[in-house]
């Protein structure tokens, strides 16, 4: 009596779980577009004419500033900020 009870919830749980299986989740609602491609093109070069857009191979160019500091001195400001570490870690 008790393996017919196990059979049967064994049955019951893998048809829920096939029945559950069949349905998508989020419900898939097909796509209708109410434009034509060409108006899409349009569309798109009228964006692109008027900078609302950018096209792929125009990225921003950031120009960075000037620097008045030389190389060595760069490396002096480095050498201080690394011997203020090691102060920082030995307590001198």
């Amino acid at each position: 009596m008790n393996i017919k009870n196990i059979v049967v919830a064994a049955s019951l749980l893998a048809a829920a779980g096939a029945a559950m299986a069949e349905a998508p989740y989020p419900p898939e609602t097909p796509f209708h577009s109410t434009q034509t491609r060409a108006d899409v093109k349009a569309e798109l070069q009228r964006a692109q004419a008027n900078h609302e857009i950018v096209s792929r191979n125009e990225y921003p160019f950031i120009r960075q500033a000037p620097s008045q500091l030389s190389r060595q001195d760069i490396e002096k400001q480095v050498q201080q900020a690394n011997g203020a570490s090691q102060n920082l870690y030995t307590g001198a």
